[in-house]
């Protein structure tokens, strides 16, 4: 029979730190392509300029990808990178036609909402974050 409270308590902050770690190994591949054209053919007209919106775009997922992978400033990196794929959607995808699937802007959705619920729900419990919060004991005043 399954014990779902301790799958609950033990598994899903594990399973959450794999959600987030796939993540942001498959965004830190957009990037990648974008910037480096690696791998070769990951994204048309690659290496693009950093300069204008799309390479800011480019930066943003570069720079903010290993925080993830990591699970360092998950919460506000997370935010961020919610917020860009919104962007994304709506100025890149949404033009071209209402259904996600004919405009393909269905992984822009996805990483919009995986990234939004991150930044509610935190790393993980493999984290930096979980690692750092941890070292940082609060210590109850005492009176006397």
């Amino acid at each position: 029979m399954i014990d779902a409270p301790r799958l609950t308590t033990t598994w899903a902050p594990r399973v959450l730190s794999l959600l987030r770690i796939i993540a942001g190994l498959l965004f830190l591949e957009h990037g990648l392509a974008k910037v480096c054209d690696f791998p070769h053919g990951g994204f048309p007209g690659a290496p693009i300029p950093i300069a204008g919106v799309l390479g800011a775009s480019a930066l943003i997922e570069l720079i903010g990808s290993p925080f993830i992978v990591l699970g360092l400033f998950t919460r506000p990196v997370a935010f961020l990178l919610s917020g860009e794929m919104a962007v994304a959607y709506f100025l890149v995808h949404a033009p071209t036609g209402f259904f996600p699937i004919l405009n393909h802007g269905e992984e822009a959705i996805l990483y919009c909402f995986i990234f939004l619920y991150l930044s509610v729900a935190g790393a993980g419990a493999w984290s930096l974050d979980q690692v750092l919060g941890s070292r940082r004991t609060v210590v109850p005043a005492t009176s006397g």
